[in-house]
């Protein structure tokens, strides 16, 4: 048995052991009762034992890093919800939903939090030896300069162009309410997200702060009713920035 696998098995014990010893305790006091459902007891001793596996250090491959992320948090979520049945927690289905969403957005921060400290190392580790540090995380220093276009595209042009509608007297604002958002806005989105794709690669947060500078205009010119114009930037965004690293894949170019 490797060492790595022989420290895995150890956390998982410890933390299955903690996780029992906490469902003893605790199970009896929640559901106001001197007994302990057993499924409730194995949901805890699950979820110590993923707690437990968590504490591994991150996989050095990104593949191999999302594969175990993922099924950690399938496996996860799965005691989780047993432990939400078990515990009356929730009356349908849409309450373990509820509470399974409170979950994935704590393991979301979780793991950002841990990735971020690993991806921190990393780069020191490259700098120390003289290597180049690679990407930012997420590459947000990549996207940075293409933030003021964003925040003309999203922000500054709708609400230039419902001043000059108001200043023409136009009953019908078709230029920020059909021409624009329909039209102007998911070509300008996708070329821009295009050019960025094939000088830096994927950039996951282009798209979000297309949605976001755009929602910002949604409810200053519109209402909840547009919100569905957030995605008309932020999906051809995405699209022309996913194709853009593909042709830099099939033939890099600084377009």
């Amino acid at each position: 048995m490797s060492a790595e696998k022989k420290s895995e098995r150890i956390r998982m014990l410890a933390g299955a052991v903690l996780g029992l010893l906490v469902g003893i305790i605790l199970v009896p006091y929640m559901m106001y009762s001197r007994e302990c459902p057993p499924l409730a007891l194995v949901a805890c001793m699950g979820l110590g034992a993923m707690a437990g596996l968590a504490t591994q250090p991150f996989a050095e491959s990104g593949r191999e890093l999302l594969w175990r992320s993922g099924g950690h948090f399938v496996i996860t979520a799965a005691f989780f919800a047993l432990l939400v049945v078990e515990l009356d927690m929730a009356w349908d289905w849409m309450g373990v939903l509820f509470w399974e969403s409170l979950l994935a957005l704590l393991y979301l921060l979780i793991w950002l939090g841990r990735w971020i400290g690993w991806y921190a190392e990393v780069s020191q580790l490259r700098e120390l030896l003289g290597l180049d540090p690679g990407p930012t995380p997420l590459k947000w220093r990549e996207t940075l300069p293409y933030l003021p276009f964003v925040l003309l595209l999203c922000t500054a042009a709708p609400l230039a162009l419902r001043g000059i509608e108001r200043a023409m007297g136009t009953d019908i604002p078709a230029l920020t309410g059909i021409i624009y958002p329909m039209l102007i806005l998911p070509v300008a989105s996708f070329c821009v997200g295009l050019s960025l794709g094939k000088r830096r690669g994927l950039c996951p947060l282009f798209p979000v702060a297309c949605f976001v500078c755009y929602l910002l205009v949604v409810f200053v010119l519109y209402n909840s009713s547009a919100l569905f114009h957030c995605f008309l930037t932020a999906v051809p965004a995405l699209g022309g920035n996913l194709l853009g690293l593909c042709l830099r894949r099939v033939r890099p170019t600084g377009g």
